[in-house]
């Protein structure tokens, strides 16, 4: 099976999870390739950085998600590329802001340097805001029906805006160096993190047939991205306590260099560790009454939260 015909919602590809994944990030990486402004096109430089920005790096966390949830509704592959880029794109624009002095001042990501330090501070702020208006820009030139196009715009607008990511990095930011209850850190990260990792999983459902979208299903598809959303970021706050730079491909400790509060700061190690394995229950729980369609959604539970890096 090709990996194009593998990628097709609805086929039960016989590869292992290794392979899907490989492929999803093959086909997601072709996709940017050929979406993203080219360098050699005027404004060349701002262009530049943001194909550095999304190219070549990274997990992929978000179109995986996209493309396993596309499973259930029997989703079109390109419509499918399309809402894994516009997750992409409003993800990477995040990190290259957070990157900058004015935020978290990184020098590194995905392994190289990041976005500012390899152009600069102004390019880097363009890059992001650039890659904010791609991310819809992608959704609405594809060729789903104007109900379904505004329905991806409209999850990705709110996941993205001050209920959701950019709501949780302000919230993130107005807590470094206090002490925070478990359930305010909750809050933030479920907006921060969550937001986005739940709408990866909605816009690949949505993207689909809504026939196959029943309230039923997309209950519990919330339900599953709202436990993964969490996961992801809980084992993130371990993986900063135990990973090395090398593995993480960005700076180890730097929360706690920070003084930013994190899971394993307000919980510790075991307690943070057991509740990444709840959530990953909860999350199985959830989409267990959907059948084989839900498959890939079930494996990258378990990636997601018995990851290493």
């Amino acid at each position: 099976m090709s990996a194009a015909s593998a990628l097709v919602p609805g086929v039960q590809a016989p590869e292992s999870l290794d392979v899907w994944v490989r492929e999803a990030g093959e086909r997601f990486e072709r996709a940017a390739g050929e979406m993203l402004p080219t360098p050699d096109r005027e404004p060349k430089r701002l262009h530049a950085a943001m194909r550095y920005a999304v190219l070549g790096g990274g997990k992929r966390v978000r179109p995986l998600l996209v493309y396993a949830a596309g499973e259930v509704t029997a989703a079109d592959a390109e419509a499918l590329d399309r809402a894994a880029l516009a997750v992409e794109y409003v993800h990477a624009y995040s990190l290259v802001h957070d990157d900058l002095p004015c935020m978290d001042n990184d020098v590194l990501r995905r392994g190289k340097p990041t976005v500012h330090v390899a152009f600069d501070e102004a390019t880097a702020m363009l890059a992001g805001d650039a890659l904010q208006a791609e991310a819809f820009a992608v959704i609405a030139d594809g060729a789903l029906p104007a109900s379904q196009t505004a329905s991806l715009m409209r999850e990705l607008a709110h996941a993205a805006g001050t209920q959701g990511m950019c709501g949780g990095q302000a919230i993130d930011l107005s807590v470094v160096g206090r002490q925070i209850a478990p359930a305010e850190l909750e809050r933030m990260h479920r907006m921060k993190t969550g937001a986005l990792l739940k709408a990866a999983v909605l816009m690949g459902a949505l993207s689909g047939q809504s026939a196959l979208l029943t309230e039923c299903t997309r209950e519990a598809l919330t339900h599953y991205g709202d436990a993964m959303g969490l996961a992801f970021q809980v084992v993130d706050d371990i993986l900063d306590v135990e990973g090395s730079t090398a593995d993480l491909g960005k700076t180890a400790g730097k929360d706690a260099a920070q003084s930013k509060p994190t899971y394993v700061s307000v919980l510790g190690l075991d307690a943070a560790r057991a509740l990444s394995l709840r959530l990953r229950a909860q999350a199985l729980e959830a989409v267990a009454g959907l059948g084989p369609r839900a498959a890939r959604l079930r494996e990258l539970a378990d990636l997601i939260v018995c990851r290493n890096h």
